[in-house]
Protein backbone atom coordinates (compact mmCIF):
# COMPACT_ATOMS: atom_id res chain seq x y z
CA UNK A 1 0.00 0.00 0.00
CA UNK A 2 1.08 3.01 -1.18
CA UNK A 3 1.58 6.04 1.48
CA UNK A 4 -0.47 9.04 0.35
CA UNK A 5 -3.48 8.97 2.48
CA UNK A 6 -2.96 10.43 6.02
CA UNK A 7 -5.88 8.00 7.42
CA UNK A 8 -3.97 4.82 6.42
CA UNK A 9 -1.08 5.63 8.54
CA UNK A 10 -0.49 5.91 12.18
CA UNK A 11 2.42 5.61 15.16
CA UNK A 12 3.84 2.31 15.58
CA UNK A 13 3.15 1.07 11.82
CA UNK A 14 5.90 -0.22 9.65
CA UNK A 15 6.78 1.96 6.69
CA UNK A 16 9.29 2.50 3.98
CA UNK A 17 10.08 6.37 3.15
CA UNK A 18 12.52 8.39 1.39
CA UNK A 19 14.67 10.79 3.10
CA UNK A 20 15.14 14.05 1.04
CA UNK A 21 18.75 13.19 0.14
CA UNK A 22 17.14 10.11 -1.19
CA UNK A 23 14.88 11.70 -3.58
CA UNK A 24 16.96 11.45 -6.88
CA UNK A 25 17.57 7.48 -6.19
CA UNK A 26 14.43 6.29 -4.85
CA UNK A 27 16.58 4.39 -1.84
CA UNK A 28 14.12 3.60 0.86
CA UNK A 29 14.62 3.28 4.72
CA UNK A 30 12.75 1.69 7.14
CA UNK A 31 11.48 1.96 10.17
CA UNK A 32 8.54 2.19 12.57
CA UNK A 33 6.00 5.66 11.97
CA UNK A 34 6.91 7.80 16.05
CA UNK A 35 4.88 11.05 14.36
CA UNK A 36 2.93 12.17 11.33
CA UNK A 37 3.87 15.77 10.42
CA UNK A 38 1.25 16.15 7.03
CA UNK A 39 -1.67 17.53 8.19
CA UNK A 40 -3.26 17.54 4.99
CA UNK A 41 -5.40 14.34 4.54
CA UNK A 42 -3.43 13.24 0.92
CA UNK A 43 -0.25 14.14 -0.31
CA UNK A 44 0.52 12.31 -4.02
CA UNK A 45 4.51 12.58 -3.20
CA UNK A 46 3.16 10.97 0.31
CA UNK A 47 2.80 11.50 3.54
CA UNK A 48 5.86 13.24 5.73
CA UNK A 49 6.90 11.54 8.68
CA UNK A 50 8.98 11.32 11.15
CA UNK A 51 10.71 7.62 12.46
CA UNK A 52 11.09 6.30 16.29
CA UNK A 53 15.00 6.81 15.03
CA UNK A 54 14.27 10.40 14.22
CA UNK A 55 14.78 10.56 10.42
CA UNK A 56 12.13 12.26 7.98
CA UNK A 57 10.63 11.08 4.99
CA UNK A 58 7.64 10.70 3.10
CA UNK A 59 5.89 7.23 3.44
CA UNK A 60 6.67 5.12 -0.08
CA UNK A 61 5.05 1.75 0.89
CA UNK A 62 3.43 0.51 3.83
CA UNK A 63 5.16 -2.40 4.99
CA UNK A 64 3.50 -3.89 8.42
CA UNK A 65 0.86 -3.50 10.55
CA UNK A 66 1.60 -4.52 14.12
CA UNK A 67 -1.40 -5.89 15.02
Amino acid sequence: MNGQHRADIYRGLEVEIILKKDQRSGKRTWGIVKDILTSAPYHSRGIKVRLEDGQIGRVAEIVGDPE
